[in-house]
């Protein structure tokens, strides 16, 4: 199977995957909201995401496992590559237990420090040690086969049990959400359905790689990038994590269930972003292990186009369409105002800035380049740290995502720099003029969309405006791809055989 169909078979279950987690993205809250409030909402989201920081004790070893799988697969070194993922079980067993012991400390100190009028105390440590073990069940279950499977191109199978896991676990949710069943409860039987996913990825495993030997001699130096991607993983997470924290610490739950909504729509968005890139960071991996330098540099200019395409038409669609979505998805959940478009319209283009530098940072991890961006990813997580810290007491809502904006635009532009310099040996000023063209049709939509009165009182009305919506961004970004990328979409039309 080559990379063209490799990708293939990747982007369409990952799409289907991302319908999946669009939909119940959307089901979950909404069920937690009306059946429990945005207190009980806030309470889970905070949780999630002090409990996604114990993630670190994998120590970057995803990313590390990958990378040294990239080679042995290539030469299809049966040998190495048990080497490799029997380092890799090792450590995630280890990093399991690690895990465990984390969630129990959490479990005692989160109740001490965080008040609720809708959850006991005693509840409430339940609660954090039910979605601990959900995590935990990750290193133990499920870990090893992804990062095989991550290596070798074959994303789609983890998108399909994916797919089932998540089914299963939202139908459970559902259900018992409308019996008004303890959430407690409720969160402790959906734990149930990530064994169907593990089921899955074994099965195949075993099948598919009859000479997989995990009890091979440990191949740990094949690793010793791990604790580069760690330190990468640890800045990723404080990026991402930080405005939850913040928002926690400094307004409170209820104010964590409005970051949470918005988050919900641009996690999906993103969600969609990743379908065209599902499997793509192992075939660059694959690519820059062959040191095939021209046949990269034709791949990443075809991907920066077709990427930031589609990223324009995205970005423009949720920017126009995002607080009419918001004020019908929350309607009757009247214990806080869901209603902030300045809010909302920074949560967007912060979004936009964040995904504007994925072919770049894409690459990044394609090559392994862990240690040598350790200093630029620090100043980084910096930049949200210390100007969350100042604006989120004086602006709150608008003050974490100024502070989230800052920092993605540092880090685009110095990626702009480096990966074209150590990576691509490509020309850095086509990737700014790409990422101006993609800034330049977003401004020209948004502003277009600004004189079109459209009502919109109900889900149908609001589909067709984001049709319409559509239909215009198509075109604009069709037009301007026309005029300055006529070979890039020849050679992608040639890629696919069109």
């Amino acid at each position: 199977m080559n990379r063209t169909k490799k990708f293939f078979y990747n982007s369409v279950t990952a799409a289907f995957s991302q319908i999946a987690i669009m939909i119940a993205g959307f089901i979950t809250p909404r069920v937690i909201l009306r059946a429990y409030g945005s207190e009980i909402n806030g309470l889970i989201s905070s949780l999630a995401q002090f409990i996604s920081y114990f993630n670190l004790v994998e120590a970057g070893l995803s990313g590390a496992a990958i990378f040294a799988l990239y080679k042995p697969l290539a030469d299809e070194d049966h040998k190495a590559i048990n080497g490799v993922v029997s380092a890799a079980k090792k450590f995630y067993t280890q990093s399991g237990f690690i895990f465990v012991f984390l969630t129990l400390g959490l479990s005692f100190l989160y109740p001490l420090f965080t008040q609720s009028q809708s959850i006991s105390k005693i509840e409430m440590f339940l609660l954090v040690l039910i979605l601990g073990v959900n995590g935990s069940l990750e290193f133990f279950t499920l870990s090893k086969y992804r990062v095989l499977l991550s290596a070798d191109q074959k994303t789609f199978v983890i998108s399909l049990a994916s797919i089932s896991h998540l089914i299963v676990n939202t139908g459970i949710i559902y259900f018992m959400a409308q019996l008004r069943i303890s959430i407690v409860i409720l969160r402790l039987t959906a734990l149930l359905s990530i064994f169907l996913r593990s089921a899955i990825l074994m099965i195949y495993c075993r099948k598919n790689y009859p000479y997989l030997n995990y009890k091979e001699k440990c191949n740990t130096k094949a690793l010793d990038k791990r604790w580069d991607a760690l330190y990468q993983q640890i800045l990723g997470s404080i990026q991402s994590g930080a405005p939850v924290i913040f928002t926690t610490v400094f307004l409170g739950l209820k104010v964590v269930s409005i970051y949470t909504i918005y988050n919900m729509v641009i996690g999906s968005i993103n969600g969609i972003l990743s379908i065209f890139i599902s499997g793509l960071s192992a075939g660059f991996g694959d690519l820059i292990a062959r040191k095939e330098t021209r046949t990269l540099q034709k791949a990443v200019k075809e991907f920066e186009f077709a990427y930031y395409s589609i990223l324009t038409v995205v970005y423009s669609v949720t920017m126009v369409c995002i607080m009419p979505f918001i004020k019908l998805y929350t309607s009757g959940v009247n214990d806080i105002n869901y209603n902030v478009p300045l809010f909302g319209v920074l949560f967007v283009l912060n979004g936009l800035f964040y995904n504007i530098k994925t072919p770049q940072s894409m690459l990044i991890i394609s090559a392994g380049m862990y240690k040598e961006t350790r200093i630029r990813a620090t100043v980084t997580g910096a930049i949200i740290i210390l100007f969350g810290i100042i604006l989120t007491p004086i602006l709150g809502l608008p003050g974490i995502m100024l502070a989230s904006i800052l920092s993605n635009l540092y880090r685009t532009i110095d990626l702009l720099h480096f990966t074209p310099k150590y990576i691509t040996k490509l020309n850095k000023t086509e990737s700014a003029f790409s990422m101006l063209r993609v800034i330049i049709c977003f401004l020209i939509i948004v502003f277009i969309f600004s004189f079109v009165n459209f009502p919109i009182n109900n889900y149908m009305q609001w589909v067709m405006y984001a049709i319409l919506a559509g239909v215009v961004s198509v075109t604009i970004t069709g037009i301007m791809g026309y005029i300055f990328n006529r070979n890039e979409i020849k050679s992608l039309l040639k890629r696919f055989g069109l």
